[in-house]
């Protein structure tokens, strides 16, 4: 009996080596933070499986998923169609939440014109895209005047900081400008990377965040969560309706709502400049980009596990780190997307 029961017992422990899972993923840094919650959150619950996240942003985890040299990985950017084709590894796209991209600016000097008011400053579109196509230079150019009446605004330059890698982040602003924008759509367009006509490049969403915090008259675009927890001035822009909103999970959720109901069947889509009132115009989903099949059956169960733990509990903490939730109606077809990875 004592040596059935040790036979067991190694029986067990080797069952459990066999089930322990160690994953690794990597791409974009828009994500990140609630990434990094729901994964810590997760290994909490299951201690066997751990997921190991690099956020090197969404070009090089749409590489490294495509080669195959991470079990997964994050893109805030639908990939295109030659890049699937391209894939040694297949790979389905999985929204997971959605955010919203927002102007942060360190403009000393800026004053209110009635007593006690604010001095949070408002940006049309086509103005942000000629700060970076290096039309407007100065802070107290006539059309940054137009859009903030209630501002005194200095004769200060303006320093446009962008991302130097490629980013999902890049390519949710450059498509964001290219609706608003002709002159940007001709002369620069959208992509991950773009030739930028002017500035100075940063490294993620948090360089691009130091520079413009430690640099008098820099402008620059983050991911909604960083400029909140840099504690940075972050701006209104304005809406296809004519509103100047600034970023919030509420207008996020706004602006994926019409889109939710017309939602493709592999997800890639695009929600800057949406119609409607309450629409945060620089709003994106994001996705994980998941195999259709993995190698390791158990790594693949995990993953899929994961995936349906992400939507039944992972998805109400969105709000908390500055991100919406997915529409109920997406979710619905993102369950069933998850039920066929294998």
């Amino acid at each position: 009996m004592k040596l059935k029961l040790i036979a067991t017992g190694l029986l067990a422990m080797v069952a459990g080596v066999a089930s322990a899972q160690n994953i690794n993923a990597a791409g974009a840094t828009f994500p990140e933070p609630i990434y990094a919650k729901w994964f810590t959150e997760y290994n909490q619950l299951h201690p066997n499986v751990k997921i190991n996240y690099q956020p090197i942003g969404s070009g090089g985890g749409v590489l490294q998923t495509s080669q195959g040299t991470v079990d997964f990985g994050a893109s805030d950017m639908p990939v295109t169609d030659d890049k699937l084709a391209e894939a040694k590894i297949k790979f389905m796209h999985i929204p997971t939440v959605l955010g919203a991209i927002v102007p942060i600016y360190n403009v000393p000097g800026v004053t209110p014109k009635s007593p006690g008011g604010s001095t949070e400053l408002n940006f049309s579109g086509d103005v942000i895209a000629d700060i970076y196509l290096g039309k407007i230079a100065k802070w107290n150019d006539p059309r940054i005047v137009k859009d903030n009446p209630q501002l005194n605004l200095p004769d200060k330059p303006i320093l446009a900081v962008y991302r130097s890698e490629g980013s999902g982040t890049t390519f949710i602003f450059t498509d964001y400008l290219s609706r608003v924008s002709p002159d940007w759509k001709s002369k620069v367009g959208n992509n991950s990377a773009v030739k930028w006509p002017t500035g100075i490049g940063a490294s993620k969403n948090e360089g691009v965040a130091a520079m413009v915090k430690q640099t008098p008259g820099a402008f620059g675009y983050v991911e909604l969560i960083f400029a909140m927890q840099n504690k940075m001035s972050y701006g209104a822009v304005k809406n296809k309706a004519g509103k100047f909103l600034q970023g919030s999970p509420d207008g996020v959720t706004a602006a994926a709502a019409a889109q939710a109901k017309t939602m493709p069947a592999d997800y890639r889509v695009s929600i800057t400049d949406a119609p409607g009132a309450e629409s945060y115009p620089i709003s994106s989903f994001t996705y994980l980009l998941i195999p259709l099949h993995f190698a390791d059956p158990a790594k693949g169960a995990a993953v899929k596990d994961f995936l349906t733990w992400m939507l039944d509990h992972g998805e109400a903490e969105a709000p908390a780190l500055g991100y919406a939730p997915l529409p109920k109606q997406v979710q619905v077809m993102v369950r069933k997307t998850i039920a066929t990875v294998k």
